[in-house]
């Protein structure tokens, strides 16, 4: 065949496109495992870091240290049929509250006191932020928070991922007076009507710290049942 040919040239193009792509999917399948136990190991290290636990370089064994329970939980504060470490949370928020399947974290510390880690997501200015918020065995009290997100504004909405901004919710309350009320991120000097506990937002990050206390309020708010059981 003529090498200065179109159709050589075509042919070649084709090959090597087969040749590539398939090298290209080949490695992709040898490493997909160490992807997922990647992905499973850092959410893992969320988990722990909003009860303020530092794994040490074996996050698997720590979490299985301190990550005693797991279940998931319905709007009515039941427990239902799912294994709570597989609920995409990013997918249960778009559906109905009642809907929900909501997943628990029981964490044991080393005092023996016990905290609920429920996680979250919602939508800063430029994508989504997620965490997870640990909460006392009142059901009420946040022992500690952790925060993300995929492209917010370094130096502004940015800030949320920093302990600066998350241990700013240490403390606060979820009912008052036996009321689900969240915890609320204002403007600095602005308190919210509804006399929920608060907290001051990032200057130069008001929308996604609005997105944070909407994404508390959106994804707290179905596990109000359940926390109130833990109070009885």
């Amino acid at each position: 065949m003529n090498k200065q040919s179109n159709s050589y040239t075509v042919i070649y193009i084709i090959v090597m496109v087969i040749v590539v792509g398939a090298a290209l999917a080949f490695v992709s399948m040898s490493l997909s495992e160490r992807q997922t136990d990647n992905i499973n190991a850092d959410k893992m290290r969320q988990i722990l870091a909003s009860a303020h636990i530092t794994p040490d370089t074996d996050i698997k064994a720590d979490y299985n240290r301190y990550i005693t329970d797991s279940f998931v939980v319905n709007a009515a504060g039941e427990r239902i049929d799912g294994v709570a470490f597989d609920i995409k949370v990013a997918e249960q928020v778009k559906l109905p509250a009642d809907s929900r399947a909501l997943p628990v974290f029981v964490a044991t510390m080393d005092d023996k006191t016990t905290k609920y880690i429920l996680p979250v997501y919602g939508a800063g200015l430029w994508g989504p932020i997620w965490g997870y918020v640990a909460i006392n065995d009142d059901g009420s009290t946040i022992y500690g928070a952790y925060f993300a997100h995929e492209s917010e504004t370094p130096g502004l909405g940015a800030e949320i991922a920093k302990p600066a901004f998350s241990d700013k919710f240490i403390g606060k309350q979820l009912f008052k007076n036996g009321i689900f009320r969240s915890v609320a991120v204002v403007k600095a000097g602005q308190k919210p009507a509804d006399d929920a506990d608060y907290i001051d937002g990032k200057s130069g990050g008001t929308i996604t710290s609005k997105g944070v206390g909407a994404m508390l309020y959106d994804c707290l708010q179905p596990y109000a049942p359940f926390l109130q059981t833990l109070k009885k």
